[in-house]
């Protein structure tokens, strides 16, 4: 059997992600992150899904995504309803998970050329290494 190792078409590509840490390509981040195939961008100030305010969505909105992915750390929450509103009314989806399945949730949309930018919510109670 021939095993060949495919090489993603996209720049950033997730290999893991928890509560205390993701893996970007073959780095390690501490903190929150936004992340889009083409762009990184690190230190998010962002620590709760659950105090989210529409301001904190400005960076991801800037990179005009159809669909934003919400890390929100080690397990699922959902942010306040005016986050929710702010994205529906830009036409752009919103989709709250734990940061494990946004990282592969990412990485599959990410893979079939769409427009997603995921915002990961680093710091929250986790528990093991994403790598």
């Amino acid at each position: 059997m021939q095993l060949v190792h495919e090489q993603p078409d996209f720049e950033f590509f997730l290999r893991g992600a928890d509560g205390r840490g993701a893996r970007v390509n073959d780095r390690r981040l501490d903190a929150s992150f936004i992340v889009a195939p083409d762009r990184l961008l690190e230190h998010w100030p962002v620590t709760d899904a659950l105090t989210l305010r529409v301001g904190d969505l400005e960076p991801l909105f800037a990179l005009q995504p159809e669909l934003v992915l919400l890390g929100c750390g080690e397990t699922q929450a959902f942010p306040p309803q005016d986050v929710l509103a702010a994205c529906l009314t830009r036409g752009i989806g919103l989709e709250a998970m734990t940061n494990a399945a946004a990282a592969r949730t990412f990485n599959v949309l990410a893979g079939e050329g769409r427009r997603v930018a995921a915002g990961f919510i680093i710091g929250t109670t986790g528990a093991g290494d994403p790598t």
